[in-house]
């Protein structure tokens, strides 16, 4: 008996939600496979890589297409669009699915979508792309071909290869396009957390999932193997936290000390407030505030599954002083609002969503947050600021605005507080910026400030 729906027509339905509404990938990738939990292992692993990989290889897939089709891409109908760009995607990246067999269900999915009248369009193009798919010739200019070869807007090259250098962003696109297990951290507020972690580990194991150290953090980890984060006992019960490791770094630079008071402004899902949390082990307190109801939820979830009391989730707008806040926080954690530049592995639409327009948007965002929130820092406190993006303009150039505006704060000198490999990352001592496959974790910045005391 045939299947009502099958991966290929969720994949479509997925990528019609991303191309066609605006919607986020990885929002509508988990209600899928959280709709259709009944799905093996084999085919969830399916509808996850082709979802995936078609948004993240999209322009060189138009590419292709255009090199074959008469109708170009911006002309077809987007349920065939889609349809082309997912099945080149299998005929050029899945050598375990027969090029016949890709055609094939493609032009039944055309079908069964009310497209019949164009099954023969659909053959054609996918025939002829697998038979000559050796013949498309890339670009012959540098940045051209980069473009396309990764599928990445020529703006953002053009913002990154004066900055970081060709070698550096070729190495970054490289990155981008490479499958990497989930990084996770074991808990923290256990007087042994080196115990813990072996402990997490042989759960871990039992429940059929591999935990792989991490070289920058002790308490850092790679996990694989799992089928759905959510079936993992370990998880539910709090035993750990997905994160990256570019983010646990800001509580290490901040030098979280026993009984401060921190304020995390713009805290959703709230890894890095848990993290501190923890790490004050039952002491002083966390405030991990967000702007909406929906993420103020994402952090209550996550603090009732972590079972801890010296934390709580507070809805507030980061840019509108609080005044009961004023000079109260040994810590503000402000990773604020960015275009997410350094995280185009995990989110691989959002290159297609961001323009230079909503970037220079998001640093006047940035600097309204930080001129609110760096009054709530005590005397001799401490401001972290953090952003998981690669654009100076968000995060060097915002640096030294803010200490040209507020002078009664200074950069932190963090190169003690980092691993050896890190060290030499560290700009202007207090901040880094972390590079996809430079190093070994998300791209992301962070700058750790000292307000002066009195």
């Amino acid at each position: 008996m045939a299947k009502a729906i099958g991966e290929r027509e969720l994949v479509l339905g997925i990528l019609m939600e991303v191309t066609e509404h605006g919607q986020y990938s990885h929002h509508v990738l988990r209600d899928v496979l959280g709709k259709y939990q009944y799905l093996d292992k084999k085919e969830r692993a399916f509808i996850t890589r082709v979802t995936e990989g078609t948004l993240e290889h999209m322009m060189e897939l138009d590419y292709i297409l255009d090199w074959f089709s008469k109708v170009k891409v911006r002309k077809m109908k987007p349920v065939i669009r889609n349809i082309l760009r997912s099945a080149v995607y299998q005929l050029k990246y899945m050598d375990t699915v027969p090029d016949s067999a890709v055609c094939n269900e493609a032009v039944k999915l055309a079908v069964k979508k009310g497209f019949g009248g164009l099954r023969g369009f659909v053959n054609g193009v996918l025939r002829s792309t697998a038979r000559n798919l050796g013949q498309v010739q890339y670009p012959k200019d540098t940045v051209g071909r980069l473009s396309v070869q990764y599928s990445m807007p020529v703006w953002i090259l053009e913002l990154w290869i004066p900055e970081f250098g060709l070698q550096a962003v070729e190495t970054m696109l490289n990155d981008f396009q490479q499958e990497k297990p989930l990084t996770i951290r074991s808990r923290l507020d256990h007087a042994d957390a080196v115990g813990e972690a072996e402990v997490l580990r042989k759960r871990l194991e039992a429940e059929g999932a591999q935990m792989q150290n991490h070289p920058y953090l002790p308490y850092a980890f790679w996990i694989s193997g799992y089928d759905y984060l959510g079936d993992l006992e370990s998880f539910r019960e709090g035993r750990f936290s997905v994160q990256d490791v570019s983010s646990m770094l800001v509580c290490e630079v901040s030098a979280v000390q026993s009984g401060d008071t921190v304020f995390d402004v713009c805290a959703a899902p709230g890894g890095k407030a848990l993290q501190i949390a923890e790490k004050l082990q039952g002491t002083g307190f966390v405030e991990a505030r967000d702007l909406t109801a929906y993420k103020v939820g994402l952090i209550q979830e996550a603090i009732e599954r972590a079972g801890l009391s010296n934390i709580r989730a507070v809805q507030m707008d980061a840019r509108i002083e609080d005044a009961a806040s004023v000079g109260k926080a040994d810590i503000v954690v402000a990773d604020l609002p960015c275009s997410g530049l350094g995280v185009l592995g995990k989110k691989t639409d959002l290159k297609y969503r961001v323009t230079e327009e909503s970037m220079e948007s998001l640093v006047r965002l940035q600097r309204e947050i930080l001129s609110v929130v760096k009054a709530y820092v005590k005397p001799g406190g401490t401001l972290v600021y953090s952003t998981c993006t690669v654009n100076p303009a968000e995060n060097m150039e915002n640096v030294h605005w803010f200490l040209a505006q507020y002078p009664e704060y200074s950069l932190q000198d963090i190169r003690d507080r980092l691993c050896e490999e890190l060290k030499s990352a560290v700009q202007e001592r207090g901040c880094l910026q972390l590079l996809p496959g430079i190093h070994k974790s998300d791209g992301f910045f962070l700058a750790c400030f000292q307000r002066a005391a009195k």
